[in-house]
């Protein structure tokens, strides 16, 4: 069976005058479209390590003693990155989060200057 095979002149390139007058609108911004992209954020109040025994002993009422000291600031990691640190405050019964610093972003290696 052979297939026919369209002349080459006679095809035309698309037409992307429709698509350019739809993204005129977003030159002003590129990133439009992200800002209202849900990332998640992680407040990080301090780390342990247990064995399995250890956990497996853990009840109501257990207290699990972590790295950090009382009163040192929290991590606040948005994304898979550290994005600042902050304070717990409470707000209306609800824990929440002063935010006392943000961390500078560092270039990666790869970066061209």
């Amino acid at each position: 069976m052979t297939i026919p095979h369209a002349d080459a002149a006679a095809a035309a390139p698309p037409s992307l005058a429709d698509f350019d007058s739809a993204t005129d609108a977003s030159r002003e911004n590129p990133f439009h479209t992200l800002l209202d992209l849900p990332i998640p954020v992680t407040i990080e109040l301090g780390k342990t390590r247990m064995t399995v025994q250890d956990i497996l002993r853990l009840g109501r009422g257990s207290v699990i003693q972590l790295e950090r000291m009382a009163g040192e600031p929290v991590d606040i990691i948005v994304g898979d990155r550290r994005f600042g640190e902050g304070e717990v405050v409470v707000i209306n019964e609800h824990f929440g989060i002063r935010i006392t610093r943000l961390i500078p972003r560092t270039p990666s290696p790869d970066a061209t200057a």
